[in-house]
């Protein structure tokens, strides 16, 4: 019985995950296609920078809802712990490697916050007190995408192992930390590089 629920979670978090709202409001919005400007992403950084502020909040608020949705909808219907956090696993898998869009997405930032405020509000409270300083003070918001993924996971991950919150739920803390790391290497590389454009600049 746990296994059904396991698939089930997993198939409706990627499902889920993979509505690919930052293309979806960038047509509906301006007519464009943002996988054809700027960093060729579907996600809140490019939508800021191809289509502007009001659209970036919308498709962010979207984003993080998703994960919020996929482990409500596990609960309801009365899953395992375990399931919850496949649910959120799956769902940033979707966003970054979505089927509708050819399996390319965003870098799963706004579900994996999704996520945080779903399991603790606190951890999510760490990665904005980690993440939007650093933006502020670097001007990159990858790096203060990737500075705010670390505070928040591990400060996840600490609740659970000290028993706060369930481990399942610190454990998502880890794997999803890393699923977002890994899918700023190419951002990670240009910092590192200097090329890394900064925010408010020109696409």
């Amino acid at each position: 019985k746990r296994m059904i629920f396991y698939i089930i979670a997993i198939i409706l978090g990627y499902l889920m995950g993979g509505i690919p709202v930052g293309l979806l409001i960038g047509k509906i919005v301006k007519r464009v296609d943002i996988r054809e400007h700027g960093s060729g992403k579907i996600g809140t950084t490019n939508v800021l920078r191809t289509i502007g502020r009001p659209a970036a909040v919308l498709v962010l608020t979207l984003d993080i809802c998703k994960t919020i949705a996929a482990v409500i909808i596990i609960r309801m219907i009365t899953g395992p712990l375990e399931a919850e956090l496949l649910a959120a696993i799956s769902v940033m898998a979707g966003h970054n490697w979505p089927i509708f869009t050819g399996f390319k997405g965003g870098r799963g930032t706004a579900p994996g916050l999704g996520g945080l405020i779903i399991f603790s509000p606190w951890a999510a409270i760490a990665a904005c007190i980690g993440g939007l300083p650093t933006i502020l003070i670097s001007k990159y918001v990858s790096l203060g995408s990737i500075i705010g993924t670390l505070a928040g996971g591990l400060t996840l991950f600490i609740l659970g192992l000290v028993g706060v919150i369930p481990i399942q739920y610190g454990i998502y803390g880890i794997a999803g930390g890393i699923t977002i790391i890994v899918s700023h290497k190419d951002n990670i590389a240009r910092i590192y590089s200097g090329t890394e454009r900064k925010f408010g600049s020109s696409i």
